[in-house]
């Protein structure tokens, strides 16, 4: 078994009950020695709660937030003390305070980062029948949209229970967000800046079908998934602008060309010179504003082309051929202009699966 001494839990908590009390004893009992337990602004007849259980164990220290102010919020600052007071300090292990967090799990999760230095996610099974329909809609919705926008795998988007070594929480203060969808934005820095993590799968445990959730569903959901709509919003706006100036510069050049050029050689001539003043601009938009990853220039460049010659060919020989299906004229410019649109946007969908798991992947810290 690891030693635990130099990890600390952080335990944010809202008007909590008997429960907190059997998570602190939990954690104690399976070696916790260090237990950073933030009042994100309870009620007043819930604060003897957290009066009560720093009074009992030394092992606790206790932060207090006025006012509400988030779960995000209270991370934020407990990583911040931690980050502050223990400089021995590896890390911490992030746990909620309804009891739904075995502690064995825990310590499991804690011993998988001191083995490999990665972040670790606590992963519950949504699958089992207990789980409540909320959470399990929930979940299978936001890990759908984190695959196919984000380009992450993650089986449960929703975990409180994380285990994070010091050198990433340095990063992790700075992300943005003060309430649940802080725990997105550290997902999604993972992907940016690339942090390597791994899953722990743990017991799935709901208590009177987490009825005592602090998560708003409409309101915190919105929160959370206009995080990961952004992301592909902007993905779109740099392939809108990117399109417009690629078929303007096909329209241009295939009228140019066309008294000296006909039937493939027009088609190709044309998208080959619209294509390279589209694909510069695309490039430089979706490294710097689109996935925003920490990305070596060159190497990003190299496969970007190395994807986008082959997307470009696919262009030329796919429109051609909608060409001779549909006996499209060399004259005919505005047809064959919107025809070169309909099948950029139908290699637009493979192109970004592509660009967010290859092209800009992030090299991973290591």
């Amino acid at each position: 078994m690891k030693d635990l001494s130099k990890l600390s839990v952080v335990l944010p908590s809202l008007d909590p009950d008997e429960k907190l009390i059997a998570v602190v004893d939990g954690l104690l009992e399976y070696g916790f020695t260090d237990i950073i337990l933030v009042n994100d602004g309870s009620k007043p007849e819930n604060l003897h709660y957290f009066q009560d259980l720093a009074a009992k164990h030394p092992q606790i220290h206790l932060l207090h937030h006025e006012v509400n102010k988030g779960k995000g919020a209270a991370l934020k600052n407990a990583f911040r003390y931690f980050l502050e007071n223990r400089p021995e300090g590896l890390g911490v292990v992030t746990v909620d305070g309804d009891n739904q967090h075995h502690p064995e799990d825990t310590r499991a999760c804690c011993e998988h980062m001191l083995e490999t230095g990665h972040t670790v996610l606590g992963c519950r099974d949504f699958t089992l029948e207990h789980v409540p329909a909320r959470s399990r809609f929930g979940n299978h919705t936001t890990s759908a949209i984190f695959k196919i926008f984000v380009g992450m795998t993650i089986s449960d988007t929703q975990t409180g229970l994380r285990a994070i070594p010091r050198d990433v929480l340095e990063a992790l203060v700075n992300v943005e967000g003060d309430r649940f969808e802080y725990e997105t934005n550290m997902l999604l820095a993972f992907k940016t800046q690339g942090i390597p993590f791994d899953e722990v799968k743990i017991r799935t445990v709901y208590i009177e079908e987490n009825k005592s959730s602090h998560f708003r569903v409409i309101h915190d959901s919105w929160r959370i998934y206009k995080l990961i709509l952004a992301h592909f919003f902007r993905y779109t706006i740099s392939s809108l602008v990117s399109a417009v100036v690629d078929t303007l510069s096909y329209a241009l050049l295939s009228w140019a060309l066309a008294p000296l050029l006909w039937g493939f050689a027009l088609t190709a001539v044309s998208g080959v010179g619209a294509r390279t003043i589209s694909s510069l601009l695309n490039f430089f938009l979706n490294k710097k504003l689109v996935f925003r990853a920490n990305v070596d220039t060159k190497r990003a460049m190299l496969r970007y082309y190395a994807l986008a010659l082959p997307q470009m060919a696919a262009q030329v020989l796919l429109t051609q051929g909608a060409y001779a299906l549909f006996a499209v004229s060399d004259r005919s410019n505005g047809l064959r202009t919107v025809i070169y649109a309909l099948v950029m946007i139908a290699l637009y969908f493979l192109s970004y699966m592509i660009q967010q798991r290859w092209v800009f992947a992030p090299q991973k810290s290591k």
